[in-house]
């Protein structure tokens, strides 16, 4: 067997432990991929645009978040390229294969603000949550995956639900 036939013979064993529909899984980790690219941006814009209360203190907690969601896209993208899929999509592509409606920051106030990223959070945890019952006990790699970002993005919900919190009292 020559080098080429082990990593062929490699990759055919990861798929051949996937027991659920590869091109569906595909699609909804691209699906995922998408939506955490969305979240990405908007924390990051947020943390840049908002105004009002507590304004240094939550603006550096979203950069937190924006560094936690970029980090979920990468462990998406590399168990979907491990999965044989294609990440070349543009960001303009992101809001079509995304599931989540991250809209774009019209009013700055950091009250709005935040609900605008407690309702991308909820969105991703509904999501998260279903994909983690379709894989469960089918793929344990992505399984895996899908429990390290679902527990981020309900770490994230509490985070935006005590600054909101914070703001109202």
């Amino acid at each position: 067997m020559n080098l080429l036939e082990g990593i062929i013979m490699i990759k055919n064993k990861t798929l051949e432990i996937v027991d659920i529909d590869v091109k569906l899984l595909i699609d909804k980790l691209t699906t995922a991929f998408a939506d955490e690219w969305m979240a990405a941006y908007q924390y990051w814009l947020g943390a840049k645009l908002a105004r009002g209360p507590l304004r240094s203190e939550i603006a550096a907690e979203l950069m937190v978040h924006y560094e936690e969601e970029i980090s979920h896209a990468t462990l998406l993208a590399d168990r979907i390229l491990q999965l044989g899929g294609d990440l070349r999509m543009f960001p303009h592509d992101w809001k079509r294969f995304g599931s989540c409606d991250y809209d774009a920051i019209t009013n700055v106030q950091m009250l709005s603000v935040l609900q605008e990223n407690l309702k991308g959070e909820q969105c991703a945890i509904a999501f998260y949550n279903d994909l983690l019952k379709m894989v469960q006990g089918k793929d344990f790699a992505t399984q895996a995956i899908i429990m390290k970002i679902l527990s981020d993005e309900i770490e994230h919900e509490q985070d935006i639900i005590q600054f909101l919190e914070d703001i109202s009292a």
